[in-house]
């Protein structure tokens, strides 16, 4: 099995290091830098003695070192007992232990993140999406059934299966391959444990006459409003033995598991350092793309699908996580989040999820490793825009602060004025998902609304080898999969439709909000101000007004002149009277003033309470 794809040679890097700036700023006025990640061709310059005092990680007994060294090129110092860093890569805790994370810090997990991280989670969620949507949507996860308590189902599609059937029995916690076998008698199947069992694919699609799986990294920067980003590259991994379907070889590990840790076991495993050829039993993604296109196969249509896998995968933990935010989370700046997705091609090349991994490994045996995973880290880190924090943010009785970062604090703190709460319950309320309608939410561009815009411009900019999927400008087939709607999605779900093929433009409208301090609250110009926009029903009609009160009813909103010596702000009672008529939205009565920049107005659907403990 060994072929190599020829690849556009890399230019090679000779003499000195490159120089580059520890900070990386904003496309946009008024907003901060983030700090710079290098390759390990590149120095990152120091910064100022004070602020490179704030440049404190913690290390925790997980931290790989792909991270330790990628942070200790931009000049992280590494600290266990410190309580003032500001990263941190370690295990996931239970939901309400990220009370303790400070505004300014950020832990790569999510709370709820578990709810498609156990495969037992994965599956009820993907089988109740399923439900609700039907197969041709989400049909690309094996069937599968929980025991104990699902031990009758299975035994009765045990008995409706063929005699050759097989299935795969899975621990629901469970990593690297432990607990894992194949089975196909009925006195086969484990009864004292919790297992996940599935239906086996017991017709992959092999090269070389061997099995294998992808290793796609999944990376979620927000989940509201939600962004998805996918690498371009990732791993191959491949079974050790060449397959047979044969029920005799169900015990052999080596030909039916693809789990690097199982397969490094065996004598006849051979690795490979080459990132660019395909050999040995581990290949780099692009390799495998480059591999089959030679083939004929149609790569790019194979991606398509895992990218929409991807995304409503991610769309079924999004209740979960966005319930467990906002009860335990101060700033959503705090979470972000590396999946490992597990993708086999079956005969057909039909891509299916086997499951996802919240903590996925991160270990470089070889060269292989570090040239992927060092990239993809270094990406990950760059666009998860790491701010410096003012001093007096860590130490509130400090009186220094850093003139770099003066407007960092606008990051996590940000409050939602009531006109935009207002705004934001009425997209929210319309059953009609009419685009032309929902288009309208540009029309006037709220404080919050530029500065989550530019916010995304700014990571979008970062990406490297990532790219977004969601949002995107086709993601608005997906808003239906949203148990909740969500103010935020719909906006960045309509900026990029009109600016995704002239993104300079939105990019050149931002910067003057920006210039004008619109993100900051300055509303000296009242186009900003929703109220000034007259809506009825589901068109839009625009017309100047002095000022304006906004009255909600069933039908639309109502907007109605009101005098200048009014005063412009509203009462949160005034606000709650607003959201009790509208129908679908127990929105601002439940929603306080919080500094909480992301909040949704929508109040969730709170999943039960055994759901959401960690």
């Amino acid at each position: 099995m060994t072929v190599i794809v020829e690849d556009p040679m890399s230019p090679d890097v000779e003499g000195d290091l490159v120089e580059r700036s520890a900070l990386v700023p904003s496309l946009f006025p008024h907003m901060p830098p983030t700090l710079y990640f290098s390759t390990s061709n590149e120095r990152v310059e120091l910064l100022p003695s004070e602020q490179r005092k704030l440049l404190k990680w913690k290390i925790t007994t997980v931290t790989p070192n792909v991270v330790k060294n990628t942070i200790s090129r931009s000049h992280f110092k590494a600290t266990k007992k410190s309580h003032d860093w500001l990263g941190c890569w370690g295990h996931h805790m239970k939901s309400p232990g990220f009370k303790a994370i400070r505004e300014y810090q950020k832990l790569n997990h999510f709370p709820g993140s578990f709810q498609i991280g156990r495969k037992d989670r994965l599956w009820r969620n993907l089988s109740n999406m399923q439900a609700r949507f039907g197969r041709r949507e989400f049909g690309f996860f094996p069937r599968s059934f929980i025991l104990p308590q699902d031990i009758k189902l299975l035994r009765k599609a045990w008995e409706d299966g063929s005699s050759k059937q097989k299935w795969i029995v899975k621990p629901p916690a469970s990593a690297r391959g432990i607990g894992i076998q194949v089975i196909h008698k009925w006195n086969q199947m484990p009864r004292k444990r919790p297992l996940l069992v599935q239906k086996y694919l017991h017709k992959p699609y092999l090269i070389s006459g061997n099995k294998f799986d992808l290793r796609i990294y999944v990376y979620v920067t927000s989940y509201d409003p939600l962004r998805v980003y996918i690498f371009n590259d990732g791993l191959v991994r491949f079974a050790s033995c060449k397959y047979s379907p044969s029920m005799k070889t169900l015990s052999n590990k080596f030909m039916h598991l693809t789990n690097y840790s199982v397969n490094k076991k065996n004598s006849e495993y051979q690795s490979n350092s080459d990132d660019k050829a395909c050999q040995g039993h581990k290949w780099a993604l692009k390799a495998l793309w480059q591999y089959l296109g030679s083939q004929g196969i149609n790569t790019t249509l194979i991606w398509e699908k895992i990218k929409d896998m991807v995304i409503k995968t991610i769309i079924a933990s999004d209740p979960y996580v966005n319930s467990l935010v906002k009860m335990h989370v101060s700033s959503p700046y705090s979470c972000h989040e590396l999946f490992g997705f597990d993708i086999m091609l079956d005969e057909n090349l039909k891509p299916w999820v086997l499951e996802v991994n919240i903590s996925p490994s991160l270990h470089s045996n070889t060269p292989l490793d570090v040239s992927i995973k060092g990239q993809m880290i270094r990406d990950l880190l760059n666009l998860a825009g790491f701010v410096l924090p003012l001093r007096e943010d860590i130490a509130p009785s400090s009186s220094t602060a850093s003139s770099l970062c003066g407007v960092a604090r606008e990051k996590w703190r940000s409050v939602i004025s009531v006109d935009e709460k207002v705004k934001r319950a009425f997209y929210l309320s319309q059953h009609l998902r009419d685009q032309d309608f929902f288009a309208t939410v540009l029309d006037v561009l709220t404080p919050d609304d530029v500065r989550v815009l530019a916010e995304s411009e700014d990571e979008l900019s970062r990406k490297g080898d990532f790219e977004r999927v969601f949002p995107s400008h086709n993601s608005s087939r997906y808003l239906r999969f949203f148990e909740q709607p969500r103010y935020l999605n719909i906006l960045l779900n309509q900026w990029e439709q009109r600016y995704w093929l002239t993104r300079s433009k939105g990019i050149s409208l931002l910067k003057d909000l920006c210039e004008k301090k619109v993100h900051l609250g300055n509303l000296a110009d009242s186009v900003h101000h929703w109220s000034s926009k007259s809506y009825r029903g589901h068109r839009s009609d625009t017309h100047s007004l002095t000022s304006s009160r906004c009255q909600l009813s069933r039908s639309g909103v109502m907007v109605s002149q009101r005098s200048d010596a009014e005063d412009d702000d509203w009462s949160d009672h005034e606000v709650q009277s607003v959201s009790a008529s509208l129908p679908d939205l127990s929105l601002l009565s439940t929603v306080c003033l919080s500094p909480n920049p992301s909040s949704s107005l929508a109040s969730d659907s709170l999943p039960r309470h055994d759901d959401l403990c960690a």
